[in-house]
C-alpha cells in the first residue's frame, strides 16, 4: 500500500485591516479640513494661549533657581521641551532645564520643575473636572455610559483624589525621603496664586478648544461640560502613565461624547481633531524649537 500522503496546507495571505484604516484615514482627513475652518484657527490659538501660560509657569519656577529668561528666548526653551512629551508619563520633558548650552540646572532641580508642574496640572484638571462631574449626575449618566467608561472614570478620580491626599498628609515623610520632591514642594509654595491662575487659565483654554471643536462637528454640548470631558480625559490618560496619555486620553474623550448621544464617528472625530491641536501640534512645535534652540541659537546642547 502506497502511504497516504498528507495534505500540504499553506499559509492564508495576511489580511490587512483595510476598513479600519480607511476609516482612520477618513476620520484623519475630516480633522485636518476642520482645522483649516475659522473655527478649528480659533481651536489652534487657544492651544497656543495654552503652551504660553504654561511657559510663563516654567520661567517662572526657573528664575526660582535663578536662570532667567527674556520672553521669547523662555518660550522657545520650554517649548523644546514638548519633543519629549511622547514619553511614559510625559517625563522627558524633565530634560528642559538639563538640555541648557549655558549653566543647566542639575538633575534634582529640573526634576523638581517638572514634578511641580504635574502637580499643579493635576490639581487644576481635577477642578476643572467638577463641571463633568455634575452634568453627569444631572443626566444620568451611569444609566446611558458603558460600565467600563464608568469604572475607569470613578477609578481615574479616586486614583487622582488619593496621589495627592496622601501627598499633602504625608508630605514631610516623603519630603526628608526624596530631595527632588522637596525641591518641587518648594516651588509650588513660591507665589502659588500666580502658578495657579497660570495653570488653570492655561487648560480652561484648552478644554475651551475642545468645546469649539464640538461645535465645528455640530454637538451640542456646553463650554464647561466640553471642558470637563477634556479635563477627565487628560487626568485618565496621565494615570494610565502611557506616553502623553496615547489610548486612554482618547477612549475617555470618546466615550464621554457617546455618552452625550454623538455618535461614533463623530466623537472619534472631535477626539482625532483634539489630540492633533491639544498634543501633537505641541510636538511639531517642540521639534522645530528643539532643533532650532540647539543648531541655531547655540541655547541647547544635545550631547
Amino acid at each position: 500500500m502506497k502511504p497516504v500522503s498528507s495534505p500540504i496546507l499553506t499559509p492564508e495571505p495576511a489580511r490587512l485591516p483595510v476598513k479600519q484604516l480607511l476609516l482612520v484615514l477618513g476620520l484623519v482627513a475630516t480633522s485636518l479640513a476642520h482645522l483649516w475652518s475659522w473655527t478649528g484657527l480659533q481651536a489652534g490659538l487657544l492651544c497656543l494661549l495654552n503652551y504660553g501660560l504654561r511657559g510663563l509657569r516654567w520661567r517662572f519656577w526657573m528664575a526660582h533657581y535663578g536662570r532667567h529668561f527674556g520672553p521669547l528666548e523662555g518660550l522657545r526653551l520650554y517649548l523644546a521641551g514638548y519633543a519629549f512629551t511622547p514619553t511614559p508619563g510625559n517625563v522627558g520633558e524633565a530634560a528642559r532645564g538639563l538640555m541648557l548650552a549655558r549653566n543647566p540646572l542639575g538633575a534634582r532641580q529640573s526634576l523638581a520643575i517638572f514634578g511641580a508642574e504635574r502637580l499643579a496640572d493635576l490639581l487644576c484638571l481635577l477642578l476643572l473636572c467638577l463641571p463633568a462631574v455634575a452634568w453627569a449626575l444631572g443626566q444620568g449618566i451611569g444609566q446611558v455610559a458603558p460600565v467600563w467608561l464608568l469604572g475607569l472614570l470613578a477609578a481615574g478620580l479616586l486614583a487622582a483624589a488619593v496621589v495627592l491626599g496622601v501627598l499633602f498628609r504625608s508630605r514631610r515623610a516623603l519630603l526628608q525621603r526624596f530631595g527632588w520632591l522637596q525641591e518641587a514642594w518648594h516651588c509650588l509654595a513660591e507665589r502659588p496664586l500666580l502658578w495657579f491662575a497660570l495653570t488653570l487659565l492655561a487648560w480652561a483654554a484648552q478644554g475651551l478648544a475642545v468645546w469649539l471643536i464640538c461645535r465645528v462637528f455640530g454637538v451640542s454640548l456646553g463650554p464647561l461640560a466640553a471642558t470637563g470631558f477634556y479635563a477627565l480625559a487628560m487626568v485618565a490618560g496621565a494615570l494610565s502613565a502611557l506616553p502623553a496619555g496615547l489610548g486612554g486620553t482618547e477612549a475617555v474623550l470618546t466615550g464621554l461624547l457617546v455618552a452625550n448621544g454623538a455618535s461614533a464617528g463623530v466623537a472619534l472625530g472631535i477626539t482625532v481633531m483634539a489630540r492633533l491641536l491639544t498634543l501633537w501640534l505641541a510636538v511639531a512645535i517642540g521639534v522645530m524649537a528643539l532643533l532650532y534652540s540647539a543648531a541655531i541659537r547655540k541655547e541647547i546642547s544635545l550631547r
